[in-house]
């Protein structure tokens, strides 16, 4: 059986909750080889970020050469691009090496409130990175300022995925696990035709660093594996409820979730 591989694009988070190293750890449970060009060095913990120190653009360039023109890749998770400059770099090499299966999470800001993408970076992203994502991920928070609406409620978070369809992805998952009330995160995946609401039991709980980082990667790597988008999201909901489920008390602030949950199950 030949090995599925995914590239992540994004920063580090030397706490390994977040960044490369949650994309690393969900790809390998998803039996994916995972390789990553860091695009920024983050010291940051469970309670904050404590300083950012952003990548030369031209190695993160060299980084993603390196593993395309080597291994190749079957997937490519885009995550925390701080600048404009690394955005349009990335989207260049995206554009120029025809990169596959091209799944975008807009991180913005850090579970803490800490701000990770410059507001000049946030048009960049939208005007020349989502048009060449097959899957854009923001939450509420990103989707708002993505679209310049409020959402607050599952309306909300509807016509927000069918403006930000409009960019020329060929999906858009809302994740409204922030929205308040009721028992349930609901997610709204949306492919220009139908919206798919995608349900799971709410967790009361502080171990949620970096769910987005770890929801968008195992979309990835469903995508390197053959999966269809929807099957893939689908997956991906299933394997971050239960990443979340069952979280292990690490740190004092917003702990991360469980990523071992792939290797002693079914994923």
């Amino acid at each position: 059986m030949t090995m599925k591989r995914a590239l992540t694009i994004a920063g580090s988070d030397c706490s390994g909750g977040a960044g490369i190293q949650a994309d690393l750890k969900t790809f390998t449970a998803f039996q994916v080889f995972g390789m990553s060009a860091v695009t920024a060095v983050v010291a940051e913990n469970t309670v904050g970020v404590q300083a950012v120190f952003d990548i030369p653009v031209e190695i993160v360039l060299q980084q993603i050469r390196s593993c395309v023109e080597d291994i190749g890749t079957d997937a490519v998770k885009i995550g925390m691009l701080s600048s404009p400059e690394i955005v349009l770099a990335v989207a260049g090499a995206v554009r120029d090496l025809s990169l596959p299966n091209v799944v975008l999470d807009p991180v913005m800001v850090a579970k803490s409130g800490d701000p990770l993408l410059s507001e000049a970076a946030r048009e960049t992203v939208r005007e020349r990175l989502m048009p060449l994502a097959r899957i854009v991920t923001p939450n509420r928070f990103e989707a708002e300022v993505l679209t310049g609406r409020p959402i607050r409620d599952l309306a909300g978070m509807k016509a927000a995925a069918e403006t930000l369809r409009q960019s020329g992805c060929e999906w858009v998952v809302v994740k409204g696990g922030h929205l308040p009330g009721g028992g349930e995160a609901v997610d709204v995946a949306f492919d220009g035709r139908t919206h798919h609401e995608l349900r799971a039991p709410f967790f009361e709980t502080p171990h949620t660093h970096g769910t987005g980082c770890t929801f968008s990667s195992a979309i990835a790597a469903g995508l390197a594996r053959g999966r269809e988008p929807l099957d893939a999201i689908q997956h991906a909901k299933e394997f971050i409820t239960e990443a979340i489920r069952t979280a292990s008390p690490l740190g004092h602030g917003h702990g991360p979730t469980n990523h071992f949950v792939g290797v002693t199950s079914r994923w």
